[in-house]
Formats: structure tokens, sequence, C-alpha cells
């Protein structure tokens, strides 16, 4: 059942250690935002929490296009040929610039409709727009920083995403101190100041890594030519990888956002607690998504090597793995609980949900963090991106949403029982991810 090789475990750990403390970091950020605002006003933190909906469904977008990149890469990377990885790095950055114009074209024109999909409160409306105007700047630099981190990634070099992480969190941290409640003289700017600390962090990441790209990356010699020739061959393939990747990692950052509205017309104490709640949730829920990123690039660069058997071997391994994480990231999370809620100016009513929140989300935690990393990290890394298409397709649109929004709007439940309902996936996927991943076939070869 487990490699005893501890070459794999020490790879594991070096790819592993740096993606999750990089998430933790970027989490962090937002965390920062929401204890800042909460502290300064509930409305204000509302309508923050509206906009980064959007911001959410555009960062998974990215990471969509990003692990279409990682996932052709890294085999590539297997078999050492660079120039195939520069063509492919090429056609994402494209798919990644098109993507970004559109969406800040959106905020732009119609910023207040966009905020008023999430929430029909005035106030926190008009709030969410405040923050909108400053951090749609933030669009372009993301979009470039992100796509040359998953390049980087691919070719296991994951050091560099977490210090600039850091970075960013420390700036972020030091502006909003300053301008959301107005020190040193400075104008008490509420959401808008949290606003500029993101726009100054993000152009601060991007500086940096395109610095990195030019001076000190030395794998993959990557200069701005290769982001302006597209070679139809290898764009082709990138598609036919990518599409069922991109095209879930928009679904769920919709299907996220979504669970935010199906919350936020329940009542505003609900919006409060969920922001408190699913920050968190995904502060924990790191672990897994960066235990995905290295069963991506494990898993792929052994298919490129050819080494079969290796690739059976490091997925059964994963899977015990990744059922231990679970059951330490539960305990985490509990435990958490109590303190982070000290941390808030809150209601008592938002407070007593936010807190019931969390105790569902501690049971979810154990099978998301198993289900996750087999489904996004061994059997997509593998090659197989149409099954996790399929499986989040049937699971998330012909299942939770609909049932989410029976419960909300139907049966009028309380909040924690559409909680309950919105997370159901996480758990029931568990066993076709062990199905498949143990008996199925999803081992493909990508790279020409």
């Amino acid at each position: 059942m487990l490699i005893r090789d501890k070459k794999f475990y020490r790879a594991f750990l070096a790819l592993c250690l740096p993606i999750v403390l990089q998430n933790i970091i970027s989490l962090s950020v937002n965390l920062t935002d929401n204890l800042m605002l909460g502290r300064y006003a509930e409305s204000a933190l509302s309508g923050v929490t509206a906009v980064n909906q959007i911001q959410f469904i555009y960062q998974n977008l990215l990471m969509g296009i990003g692990d279409g990149l990682v996932i052709l890469s890294a085999q590539y990377w297997g078999r050492r040929d660079t120039a195939s990885i520069r063509k492919v790095a090429g056609v994402s950055m494209r798919t990644a610039l098109i993507a970004m114009v559109l969406l800040f074209a959106a905020a732009s024109l119609f910023p207040t409709q966009v905020v008023g999909l999430f929430t029909g409160d005035r106030a926190i409306i008009a709030e969410g727009v405040r923050y909108l105007n400053i951090v749609r700047f933030t669009y372009p630099f993301f979009c470039v920083t992100t796509i040359l981190l998953a390049l980087l990634r691919s070719t296991e070099v994951v050091k560099i995403a977490f210090y600039l992480s850091l970075s960013t969190l420390c700036i972020n941290f030091c502006i909003n101190w300053v301008l959301i409640y107005g020190h040193f003289g400075m104008p008490r700017m509420g959401a808008a100041g949290a606003a500029v600390g993101t726009l100054a962090a993000r152009m601060v990441e991007f500086a940096v890594v395109v610095l990195y790209m030019r001076k000190r990356e030395n794998n993959l010699r990557v200069r701005l030519r290769d982001f302006l020739h597209v070679d139809r061959v290898i764009a082709g393939d990138y598609f036919r990888v990518s599409i069922p990747v991109i095209l879930m990692a928009s679904l769920w950052g919709v299907n996220t956002a979504m669970q935010t509205a199906i919350l936020g017309h329940l009542n505003s104490s609900a919006i409060a607690a969920n922001s408190m709640a699913s920050n968190l949730f995904l502060l924990v829920k790191t672990a897994a998504v960066g235990s995905a990123a290295t069963a991506n690039v494990l898993i792929g660069k052994a298919i490129g090597e050819g080494d079969l058997r290796r690739v059976n071997d490091e997925a059964k391994t994963m899977q015990v793995m990744f059922v231990c994480m679970g059951i330490c990231c539960g305990i985490v999370l509990f435990a958490l609980t109590e303190p982070v809620l000290a941390l808030y100016s809150f209601s008592e009513e938002s407070r007593r949900l936010a807190r019931a929140f969390l105790h569902i989300l501690c049971v979810v935690m154990v099978g998301m963090s198993y289900q996750m990393p087999t489904n996004a990290g061994i059997i997509r890394g593998g090659g197989d991106t149409r099954y996790t298409m399929l499986l989040d397709l049937i699971s998330i649109w012909g299942i939770v949403i609909p049932l989410s929004f029976f419960a909300a709007f139907v049966l009028d439940a309380p909040p924690a029982a559409v909680v309950w309902c919105l997370n159901l996936d996480q758990l029931f996927k568990c066993v076709p991810a062990f199905l498949k991943v143990n008996y199925g076939s999803w081992v493909k070869q990508l790279a020409r």
C-alpha cells in the first residue's frame, strides 16, 4: 500500500509544503481584509465579500488555465522537452489574457449590476462598488503572475510562489491598517483602503515574478517572444486537455458564488457568518489544494518518463496520505473555531451561525481532503480531465445546487441545513474517486 522509497516522500513534501504555505499566506490576505473590515463595519465586510466572489470566479478560471498548463507541461518536463513547454505556456498566457480583458470590461462598465448579483442590500452594494472600482486594476497583474507561477510549478519550481505570497501579506496588512482605519493622518477609507492594499500587493508580485523569470529562471529560459508565437499543434493539445479543466474551474467559482448568493438572500447575519467560516475553511483546505497540485506534477512527470508501475504505486500511496491528512485537517479546523471567532466583532446571531457552519465544515473537510486531491490531482494529473469534468457537472449542477435552492427558497430551511446541502458533494464524491483511481482507466499519454 505504501512506497518505501524515501525519495518519493521528500519529493512530495518539497513540492507540497511551499504550495500549501503559499496558499495559506494568499488566503491570509483575504482573512486579514475580513478581520479588519469586520471591526470597521459589517456592511463593508459584506460588500467586500460580495466582490470577492467575482475575484474567486476569476481566480478559479485562471487556476483552470494554469492547471491545463501544468498537466500537459509536466509530461513534457518528464522528457525534459523545454521547447514544447514554452509553446504550451504561450497558449496558456493568451487564453488567460482574453479572460482578464472580458472581466475587466464587465467590472468597469457594470459595477453595480455585478455586485448586485450577490446581494440586494443597497448599503452592501455601495460598499462593494467602492471596493470593485479600485480592485479591478489588480486583474491584469494577477493574470500574468498566476500563469507564470503555474509554468514554474510544472517544472517543480515552487518556492518563489511562497516568497511572493509572504511579501503580499506584509504589504497588504500594512496598507490596510493605515487606510481602512485612517492611521498616521491618512483618510479613513474602509473598503476602498482594503482595495488599495490589494492593488499594491499585486503590483509587487507581478514585478518580482517577471524579474525572476528574466534573471534567475534557468530551466526554460522563457522570453517575451515565446508568448507571441502560437504553435497550432500544441495549442490543439492544450485545449483538448484544458477545456474540461477550465470549464469546471470556472463553474466551481460560479458554484461558490452561488453558495454566497443563496446564503446572502437568507439574512445579513448569514453573509457575515459565511464570510468568516468560508475563509477559515479555505485556510485549512490549503493542505488538500497543495496535495492536488503536487499530485498533478508528480503523476504527470512519471507518465512522461514512461514509468507506469511507479504511477500506480504513487497513486496508492497518495490516497493513504490524503485520508490521514483529512482527519488531521478536520481536527485543526475544529480547534481553530473558537479562537478565530473571538477575533470578530460579530452580533450574537452571526457568531452562532459561524460556529454552526464551521462544525459542519469540520466533517466536510475529511471527505474533501481525500476526494479533491484524488480526482483533481491523481486522475486529472494522469491526463483524464474529461472524467473529473463529468463528475463535477453531475454532482454540483445536477445535485448540490438544485438541492440547495430547494432547501433555501422552497423549504425555507435554516442556514445550517443549507450549508449541509451546499457541501454534500465533498462527501459522496469520495466513492467514485476511490473506484476510478483503483479500478478504472485514467492514465493517458498527452505529450507528443
